[in-house]
């Protein structure tokens, strides 16, 4: 089963639900999430549609980070964020999974920034997602720094049953899970490259990559994302 979205809404609600098979929030990230609002989002999609959301910023980031600026309502303090074990970071996780819990949401999408990688980040990380009650739906997108600690970032995803969310174009996960997340950025040779417009060649080598595992979303996060996303289901997945 290969589910296909994108992330965020490139286009209008309506479009989207009916063309697609998912949806990943990304405003949940910027700013705590309000369970009304939730709620009617829920509503407004087909029973089939299926959601997931980008975990808050203040969980996973520092005071510090430029993204920050764009929280309403909320004061980070050095107790929170950067995916610490501590009382107060794990109340605000609590917080932030009783509001969007009416979605449903198939998987907490955990990105952590590109410095974040020290040991002492990783051990950290360690200890939150152990105490992280996700029935097995929470995936960590970990980037730039962290992928120079292999051993330690491998042990968090096989002995806690993390998903590990990648770009396949990127790198293959490390490890198996009941669910496999991908997460396309568009070609290049950076992290990132947004304004990639992905070709029926490139859509064909992205299926070949991910149509052995038994249950997975291919989330689009890019310029085209859209239409990247109801190509790739169209001609090859449907």
């Amino acid at each position: 089963m290969i589910r296909v979205g994108t992330c965020g809404f490139p286009v209008k609600r309506e479009l989207l639900f009916r063309t697609l098979d998912a949806v990943e929030l990304q405003d949940t990230f910027y700013n705590m999430p309000d369970f009304e609002r939730m709620r009617k989002l829920r509503a407004e999609a087909p029973e089939s549609f299926h959601f997931s959301v980008k975990v808050f910023q203040g969980i996973t980031h520092s005071a510090s980070s430029p993204t920050m600026k764009r929280a309403k309502n909320f004061i980070p303090n050095e107790r929170i964020g950067m995916l610490r074990p501590t009382k107060e970071n794990l109340e605000l996780w609590d917080r932030f999974r009783k509001e969007v819990l009416v979605l449903s949401p198939v998987l907490y999408v955990f990105q952590s920034p590109p410095s974040f990688g020290r040991e002492e980040d990783l051990r950290n990380a360690y200890e939150f997602f152990k105490n992280v009650q996700g029935d097995g739906r929470i995936g960590w997108e970990p980037r730039g720094r962290a992928y120079e600690n292999l051993k330690l970032l491998i042990k968090i995803f096989e002995e806690l049953n993390v998903v590990h969310i990648v770009d396949p174009f990127r790198r293959k996960p490390f490890y198996v899970s009941p669910l496999m997340y991908f997460r396309l950025h568009g070609k290049g040779s950076g992290e990132v490259n947004y304004s990639y417009n992905y070709t029926d060649s490139d859509l064909l080598q992205l299926y070949e990559m991910v149509k052995g595992y038994d249950n997975s979303y291919v989330m689009f996060n890019n310029v085209k994302m859209f239409e990247n996303a109801k190509i790739f289901k169209e001609k090859f997945v449907s």
